[in-house]
């Protein structure tokens, strides 16, 4: 590594390090105005569950919503000091290329992205549990608890030919009502099983119904039966009847893969939600690429009103793009969309950006 590549990428990190060191603190700052009443009210609550739940994890998340633009701006002002120093001009001088110049800035968003596809695969998850749960314990006022206790109308495809179905099931009791399983082959009903209360046992891992009545349909037998009490197993645990957005944020990536995989084969209609959050876990580290270079382009040239010029058009570029990148994700998450298609769409416009400020920079 040349000492030009090192100079670069010194810079590269301390800036981005020094702008995170900028956002993070003031978001605290902002956020403990915010709930400071609410943590007093709570006498239970330690300074160090605050500090070590809440404030550690707030700063992991937002920290993580935050590089990117971090990222931007750190590029655009030190590569713009570069410029304005005539560094950059001192640099092309010597017979070093633009694509030449750009190595080191390369280099160091393959270690950001790097770093940021492993935390938001795997650490961001964990973080967002222990704080959620912090959150909904001591934050969140009781009338918006987000906490699901009961589901109503939910169904279940449990294999190609068996489906479940409830009128409504209670989390907290582990008890629902107007259950019904009923076994296909082909298209025709070949058995179906009915009970006006179900509960689930999680010592043993059975259900218990109860008024139950069970039928077996045949061209030739056909038979009923009936009773008050049957224990009996399902292939399914009460947990997949519930099917809500915030639980995406706190699966690992391999957990959310597997239970988009599970939730598809039973039969559950819209994972959408779900996709978005597990894609975006990968588009968003790959945009460090895009930024970087739009990022120097955009700063490389010495400009009459220097680095507040740059700065002004390069924050105006970064909320288009997470104007886009929200939009997407909102988009993608209805029924009839293509959530990979839109997640990476904000990456493909800004790329083909990236691309055409590349060649006119490099001319």
């Amino acid at each position: 590594m040349r000492i030009l590549d090192k100079y670069i990428l010194k810079k590269y990190f301390t800036t981005l390090f020094f702008t995170l060191l900028i956002l993070i603190p003031i978001a605290i700052a902002i956020d403990i105005s915010e709930k400071v009443g609410k943590f007093i009210k709570h006498t239970d609550l330690s300074k160090s569950e605050i500090i070590n739940d809440y404030y550690l994890n707030f700063v992991i998340g937002y920290g993580n919503n935050f590089l990117p633009l971090a990222l931007f701006i750190s590029v655009i002002m030190f590569t713009s000091k570069l410029a304005a120093n005539t560094e950059i001009i001192a640099i092309q001088s010597s017979g070093i290329s633009f694509s030449r110049f750009l190595r080191p800035y390369f280099i160091g968003a393959t270690i950001i992205a790097l770093f940021s596809l492993y935390a938001n695969h795997f650490i961001v998850p964990d973080s967002n549990k222990v704080f959620e749960k912090f959150y909904e314990d001591y934050l969140r006022s009781a009338g918006k608890k987000r906490t699901k206790n009961s589901v109503k109308k939910v169904s279940l495809q449990l294999t190609d030919n068996e489906y479940v179905y409830f009128g409504n099931y209670s989390f907290t009791s582990n008890s629902g009502y107007n259950f019904s399983y009923e076994k296909f082959e082909g298209n025709e009903l070949k058995y179906k099983l009915i009970g006006q209360n179900i509960k689930w046992k999680p010592k043993d891992s059975t259900y218990r119904l109860s008024n139950y009545r069970k039928r077996y349909i045949g061209k030739i037998n056909d038979s009923i039966a009936s009773g008050t009490y049957l224990d009996t197993v399902f292939n399914f645990q009460p947990k997949d009847l519930l099917y809500v957005d915030y639980l995406a944020k706190e699966m690992s990536s391999v957990a959310l893969s597997k239970h988009i995989e599970k939730s598809e084969e039973r039969g559950v209609k819209n994972l959408n939600n779900y996709k978005v959050e597990l894609y975006k876990r990968t588009s968003l580290p790959v945009s460090a690429f895009i930024l970087t270079i739009i990022a120097v382009t955009l700063a490389s040239k010495k400009r009459r009103g220097g680095i507040g010029v740059n700065l002004a058009i390069g924050i105006t570029l970064m909320f288009i793009y997470i104007f886009f990148l929200k939009v997407s994700e909102v988009l993608g998450s209805t029924a009839e969309a293509n959530p990979l298609f839109m997640v990476w769409i904000p990456n493909v416009i800004f790329g083909i950006l990236a691309l055409v400020l590349y060649v006119k920079a490099k001319r």
